[in-house]
């Protein structure tokens, strides 16, 4: 067998630097041998969670068509690469509490969503209503699942009640969600607001990760439905 035949297969593997936590030694592994990591390297997306839009997207076509898109917990901004790939022409408003680099096409607000004057200020840069909005948003774990998946779940909600202050009628909302149950408040006004509401787990999110995506199209209006 050649040398490169041997090659093939080989994981890298990273030994643990003195300092460094064996976690994160094994989180510096596992990306150096993901796939989806080396391709967004190698395709100029700032991260592998473009792939997870984009699996998204082919699934279910929200992007088609999009004019008006708010990406919320922008950075690094692989999402909003995506939507400038798929909708070309689209305004795109984008905010994260981290700094974020500069995207040609897109405006991007540092600050946090929680903030009161936060969805005003979207709304604002974005100059009418959305035909999407996009929620990549988790809350910093603590290593309590329970809590996690409740501060995550919270974001959640926050995003709804702004998507559904700036959704054009037909519009759609898709947001990462943590599996753990208590979740099913939010389906059902999901389902109160959206025509078609589904689940779905993309290829591009790690079979180990407990993140799944919310997929809510055909909003109903800012009426009482």
């Amino acid at each position: 067998m050649s040398a490169s035949g041997k090659s093939q297969g080989l994981r890298a593997r990273v030994k643990t630097a003195k300092g460094r936590k064996v976690g994160s030694t094994k989180w510096l592994e596992r990306q150096l041998n993901d796939p989806y990591v080396k391709r967004a390297k190698a395709e100029g997306y700032r991260s592998r969670a473009a792939y997870k839009l984009l699996e998204l997207d082919e699934r279910f076509g929200f992007l088609r068509g999009s004019k008006r898109v708010v990406d919320l917990g922008i950075t690094p901004g692989g999402w909003t690469q995506v939507v400038r790939k798929k909708a070309p022409y689209a305004t795109i408003v984008g905010i994260d509490i981290l700094e974020t680099d500069p995207i040609e096409g897109a405006i991007i607000l540092q600050m946090d969503f929680m903030d009161d004057k936060a969805p005003a200020l979207l709304s604002e840069a974005l100059g009418g209503e959305a035909d999407l909005v996009l929620s990549d948003m988790a809350a910093n774990t603590v290593g309590h699942p329970q809590t996690d998946h409740l501060r995550t779940m919270g974001l959640v909600e926050a995003a709804l009640e702004f998507a559904v202050e700036v959704l054009r009628p037909g519009g759609a909302f898709v947001a990462k969600i943590l599996a753990g149950g208590g979740d099913n408040q939010l389906v059902a006004e999901l389902k109160r607001r959206f025509t078609a509401v589904k689940h779905a787990k993309p290829p591009a999110s790690r079979k180990g990760s407990s993140e799944w995506y919310v997929v809510a199209q055909g909003f109903k209006g800012r009426g009482d439905p």
